[in-house]
């Protein structure tokens, strides 16, 4: 029964665009995820902090993911909804569509030259756009592909060029817009001031749009489908797992973890280093939000595996658990910097307390204490921002799969962590914000899934053990701040 009568209660697309694949769900409201659908992308790593991927296997995995989603769900959709990865930015011709430059990923660090020139404006960028100066964000890679690729055609965040080729419309969410740089924060509209400051006034942005609306129709996965959901990806997650009530927050563990804490109808600039930022737009009203990223999780589980040390990250709990702690091993896990609170994305990863008797169980075990630690201090600076400690941590994300993670999370954090029923709640944001844009009645609650967690993780050390770990993780950390001032 497909309800034809009635599009908001019939399945819609969801498609998550990230930074090594893309997945998509058919969801229904009534009957949940009824077809799934998934292709890899496989972004560059090269020398100099580079991460770079081709634009044209963006749109194909997303194409990919969402006609095998499609193909195994049997039957229609009313609408698509899409995430996507955020800071990830190209040139391409508007005219055409076609790609101008390569795609510089979220994690790119060349334009680091760019921040370091802005040096002086970093308290008034902060002020204007609600982000620290870092070329994690747009505005550094747009303005350093201007600088060094190409003054032609249009430079944006990768979800402008996905909508082009998908509809022909040349929109971003607010949401997206404001991971920029280049977004007033408290007027949710392009910044003159930080165009200027970027050198990039001459641009001629996407327009800001709510993040759910009629954006276009798309032929792409097949019949005529509208596109009304836009989100980026964590602002997605934060709403599919209904992260409201004082004292709670969300964190995705995927190639980086990411936690965020909604923050109501105003924006809060906190001075504990985090982002503050549009969690989304609808109907015109803003919500925000305070957001902390921890730059390798999944990445970092990566280059473990490249290095020989595991198989994958099937190997995260069987390995881990092989050895009964960290055997005295301590894992700065910053292979590519480290992010909030700090803002070094220039420090690399460490490794110490190494010994004869280290085995890969302790460097597993390692590893996952250092994610988790990071993920510590930015729920420390939550706390602070909000001026309440956190009281729960929801989690979602594929490491989520490893219950070592997740119990070192729980044990160093010291609170119980909810692990989501289904690990792509992004796909489910996406999927929500999609509805709403069928029917603008939907309220926020009407259209996400109640929260069931798959399972809930207690502490099982005390809190003196956790501080004492927390503490040689803090020194490990101090220790690389040192050795690069």
């Amino acid at each position: 029964m497909t309800h034809e009568r009635d599009p908001a209660r019939r399945p819609v697309l969801a498609v998550d665009q990230g930074t090594s694949g893309t997945k998509a769900l058919v969801v229904c409201p009534e009957r949940g995820v009824i077809g799934t659908g998934a292709a890899p992308v496989r972004p560059r790593f090269l020398p100099g902090g580079l991460v770079e991927v081709d634009p044209a296997e963006l749109l194909s995995s997303v194409v990919e993911a969402g006609r095998a989603a499609l193909a195994d769900a049997g039957e229609p959709v009313a609408a698509i909804g899409l995430a996507n990865q955020g800071e990830t930015v190209l040139a391409w011709d508007p005219e055409t569509g076609e790609p101008l430059t390569d795609a510089l990923v979220w994690q790119d660090r060349r334009a680091e030259s760019v921040c370091a020139e802005l040096g002086a404006h970093q308290d008034e960028l902060r002020q204007l756009t609600g982000l620290p100066l870092d070329p994690y964000f747009a505005a550094p890679k747009m303005a350093w592909l201007r600088r060094h690729r190409t003054r032609r055609g249009a430079v944006t965040t990768s979800d402008a060029w996905l909508v082009h080729r998908l509809t022909g419309a040349y929109v971003t969410d607010a949401a997206t817009a404001g991971r920029t740089q280049l977004l007033d924060l408290d007027t949710v509209e392009w910044s003159p001031r930080a165009l200027e400051l970027y050198g990039l006034g001459d641009e001629h942005l996407p327009r800001v749009v709510d993040s759910a609306g009629e954006f276009g129709t798309t032929t792409a996965f097949g019949p005529e489908i509208p596109l009304t959901g836009l989100l980026v990806d964590q602002q997605a997650a934060l709403l599919a797992q209904d992260v409201t009530a004082p004292g709670s927050a969300k964190c995705t563990y995927g190639t980086g973890a990411f936690l965020l804490a909604q923050t109501g109808a105003h924006p809060r600039r906190g001075d504990s280093g985090l982002v503050s930022c549009v969690a989304w737009r609808l109907a015109g009203r803003s919500s925000y939000c305070l957001d902390g990223q921890v730059y390798t999780a999944a990445s970092a589980v990566r280059w473990l595996t490249d290095l020989g040390v595991i198989a994958g990250a099937e190997d995260i709990d069987p390995i881990g658990s092989a050895v009964p702690d960290a055997g005295g091993v301590t894992f700065v896990p910053a292979l590519a910097g480290l992010a909030a609170p700090w803002w070094r994305g220039d420090l690399r990863g460490s490794v110490s307390g190494l010994g004869l008797d280290t085995t890969a169980g302790h460097l597993v075990r390692a590893l996952c204490e250092g994610i988790a630690a990071q993920v510590v201090a930015l729920a420390d600076a939550v706390a602070a921002d909000m001026g309440e400690p956190l009281t729960s941590l929801r989690v979602d994300g594929g490491l989520t799969r490893s219950a070592l993670l997740m119990q070192a999370q729980a044990d160093l954090l010291q609170l119980p962590i909810e692990v989501a029923e289904l690990t792509d709640s992004t796909a489910l944001g996406a999927a929500a914000v999609a509805r709403i844009g069928i029917d603008p009645t939907l309220t926020v609650a009407d259209a996400v899934p109640e929260w069931r967690p798959a399972a809930v993780y207690e502490p099982r050390i005390g809190a003196d053990l956790a501080a004492e770990r927390l503490a040689g993780f803090r020194s490990a950390v101090s220790a690389l701040m040192e050795r690069t001032p």
